[in-house]
Parts: C-alpha cells; sequence; structure tokens
C-alpha cells in the first residue's frame, strides 16, 4: 500500500485545502496520472500520484485543509493483495442495498472551478466552450454576466415601454478574489523573508555579446510558421540547463540542514500573474529538450500558470530559477533565491551597445546576465564560471 500525502508544493506552505477528487476509491490510477486538485495561496494545483495502482480509500473530504504531510488517500500498488474487506463490515451488511448511480463527471478547469465558487454560479448550467466540452474561466464569466443580466431583462419585459425601471448595479469585485491576491503576497513575502534571513547572497553579473544568438534566432524563424518561432528566452533557459551540467553543485536544493545535489536539471522560470504576484514552476529535464520541446513547454507553462492550474510537481521539483524582467525595458534584475534551491539567474532586455571587435568600434546586441547564489554552496570562482559557460552556449546557438 502506498500512502497519498498532501504535497509541500512550496518552501513556505504548511497547509493545503482539497478542492476536489477526481478519482474515486476502486478507481484505477496510473503514475503521473492527476487524482486530486488542492488550493494553496498561489494557485490550485492538480496532484498527481507516484505510483500505479487502485485507489482503496481516501481519508480527506473536500473543502478540508489539512498539514503538508496528511495521508489524503491509500493506493494499492500493483501485485498488492485487496485489502481486507472484514473490517468495514458493519450490522446489516449481508443485507441488499441499492447501487448508488454514479452521475458524470463535470469537466472544468480547476481555476474555472474557484472562479465559479467565488461568483456563485453553478458549473452544472454552463456550457463548457474547451476541448471537450471541458469548462473554462471565460465561460464561468459569461454566466454570471447573463445572470447579473437576467433581471434586468426581466424587468424591461414587464415594464409598459418595454425598458427597465432602473438599471441593475454594477458587479461588486469579488472579495475572494482580492483575499486570493492578499494570501498569494503573503506567501512571498514569507518565502522571500526566510530566503534573506537564513542565505547568505553573492551577486555576480556578466553582459553577453547576443550578435550570433539574435542572428541565428532571426534566420530560424523565418521559415517558421507564427506559432512556431522561437523566442530569446528559451536560448537564455536552455544555456542556463546546459550550464548546470558543468557546475552542478548549482543543480541542488536543501533538505533540512542536508544539501542535496539533484540528477534531473529542472529549471524553475518565474511567471508574473495577472493581478499581482508570481510563481516559478519548473520545465522538467530542461537540459534534455530540444528548443522546440522547450518552447512548446514554456508557452503551455506560462498559459496554465495564468489560469491557475499548475501541477504539483512542477512546483516542488525546480532545483534553480531563471527569472527576466526583459520585456519590461528592465537591463539588469538580481533575484532572491527561491528556497529550498541556491541560485537563481537573471536575465534584462537585449540592448544595443558599443561593442569592440578586433580592434573594431561596432553596435552589438547584448543581455546582461546575473548570478545570486549561496555563498554556503559555492563561491565567486565557481560562480563565474558558470556565467561565462552560460555566454559560451549562447556563442552558439545552433548547439542548443
Amino acid at each position: 500500500m502506498a500512502d497519498f500525502v498532501m504535497p509541500a508544493l512550496g518552501a513556505d506552505m504548511s497547509a493545503g485545502t482539497l478542492l476536489e477528487w477526481l478519482k474515486q476509491p476502486g478507481d484505477r490510477v496510473e503514475k503521473g496520472e492527476i487524482v486530486a486538485v488542492v488550493h494553496t495561496d498561489k494557485a490550485d494545483v492538480e496532484v498527481e500520484v507516484f505510483t500505479s495502482g487502485v485507489l482503496e480509500e481516501v481519508f480527506v473530504e473536500p473543502g478540508t485543509e489539512v498539514p503538508v504531510g496528511t495521508v489524503l488517500a491509500r493506493i494499492r500498488e500493483d501485485g498488492a493483495s485487496p485489502t481486507e474487506v472484514a473490517r468495514s463490515a458493519a450490522p446489516g451488511a449481508g443485507k441488499p442495498s441499492s447501487t448508488p448511480v454514479e452521475e458524470p463527471r463535470l469537466l472544468i478547469s480547476p481555476s474555472a472551478r474557484q472562479l465559479a465558487r467565488e461568483l456563485g454560479v453553478d458549473p452544472a448550467t454552463i456550457r463548457g466552450s474547451g476541448p471537450g466540452g471541458r469548462i473554462q474561466r471565460k465561460d464561468v464569466e459569461a454566466a454570471a454576466r447573463a445572470r447579473a443580466g437576467a433581471p434586468a431583462a426581466a424587468e424591461a419585459a414587464a415594464s409598459p415601454t418595454g425598458a427597465a425601471t432602473t438599471p441593475a448595479p454594477p458587479a461588486p469585485p469579488s472579495a475572494p478574489t482580492a483575499d486570493r491576491q492578499a494570501a498569494m503576497r503573503r506567501a512571498i513575502a514569507a518565502s522571500m523573508s526566510r530566503s534573506k534571513r537564513e542565505i547568505p547572497h553573492f551577486y555576480l553579473g556578466q553582459t553577453i555579446d547576443m550578435s550570433k544568438a539574435v542572428a541565428w534566432l532571426q534566420q530560424e524563424n523565418l521559415r517558421r510558421p507564427v506559432t512556431e518561432r522561437l523566442l530569446s528566452g528559451a536560448l537564455f533557459i536552455k544555456a542556463v540547463a546546459l550550464a548546470l551540467r558543468e557546475v552542478p553543485e548549482l543543480n541542488a536544493v536543501w533538505e533540512g540542514e542536508e544539501l542535496v545535489t539533484r540528477q534531473d536539471i529542472n529549471v524553475g522560470v518565474a511567471i508574473a500573474l495577472r493581478g499581482g504576484g508570481l510563481v516559478a514552476p519548473a520545465i522538467h529535464r530542461t537540459d534534455e529538450l530540444s528548443l522546440d520541446e522547450l518552447m512548446h513547454a514554456l508557452r503551455d507553462l506560462v498559459s496554465r500558470a495564468r489560469s491557475f492550474s499548475l501541477r504539483a510537481s512542477e512546483l516542488s521539483d525546480p532545483t534553480i530559477t531563471v527569472t527576466s524582467l526583459g520585456e519590461r525595458g528592465v537591463e539588469s534584475v538580481f533575484g532572491v533565491i527561491f528556497p529550498p534551491q541556491v541560485a537563481i539567474v537573471g536575465f534584462g532586455t537585449l540592448v544595443e551597445r558599443p561593442w569592440i571587435s578586433e580592434g573594431q568600434v561596432l553596435p552589438c546586441p547584448v543581455v546582461h546576465a546575473s548570478l545570486s547564489a549561496d555563498h554556503r554552496v559555492t563561491d565567486g570562482h565557481r560562480a563565474a564560471a558558470f556565467l561565462s559557460t552560460i555566454d559560451r552556449h549562447l556563442q552558439e546557438p545552433e548547439e542548443l
């Protein structure tokens, strides 16, 4: 038997609220399959299982907040014998009983379900516009608008002039949404305060010649449809991942007082959320992905992060984080390390600067890369080697 527990989805997460079971006792589950949705201060997270078998029993009802590590359910692994049923026998257990009819499962994204709860809309009354009829946030918003307009329409029909006697008041702002944003800021504050309190940061920066990378990217994108074009951000992330192979001590996390170097390179990407706040979910095995695969994974991650539909492993697995404020025109960014990681890499915007090449001063596209690192884990010499390795990989974009 394997316990399915409330996961830790952040360094300072102490508890989570079970929102929904996507599987019921008796259902088969496969390793990596999503079986539950958990609410945290930052997102509604789809939680996967890490073993295959049969969901034997669940111990926590939806809507319950429980500490991290609490057993939510138990899974009978493949090859294990079924649980004894004698302990579930009760007086009258042998009497015939009617078999309950299982209602069809509602296809709705976690963020749409949360929005429906905030707006007081019954998801069962909504026709979904997503794949397979899946209900999305825009469907919930449309249903809420339609409901708000219904009283005014009815009044207009009853009025002799055909117009409403009084205009319908605008819907007040959603308090739960404001509460979510406030909770996210508290979670970020706790994590960053812990980081600056416990981690002895040091910082290095390096300006990187991007002329080869920019020229290669322009030529590469000319032969691609718009939807498949590559962004410079994909090159940055891949260069960081490859550099970690050569400076592996930065691909590590603290587990209590023990530093553990990870084998898999899972680069976390800092993503700004609409309305404020940010999350930094992981792209798994980043170094093994082609640029096409990486670009697809990045677009998917940003989309799901901003619709509050991330997976547990994406929040718990990052081994280093990349952050960029380049789209805001910021030339340099020195990040604060996300515990329990030991480093964060920052990239600014691409700018054109005078550059000396072969004795000539020429205009050159450059980017400023920074590294914030944990001085308990590494020193300036190795950190400088890491930034230089990123630079070297960006000079060979066709090899990324």
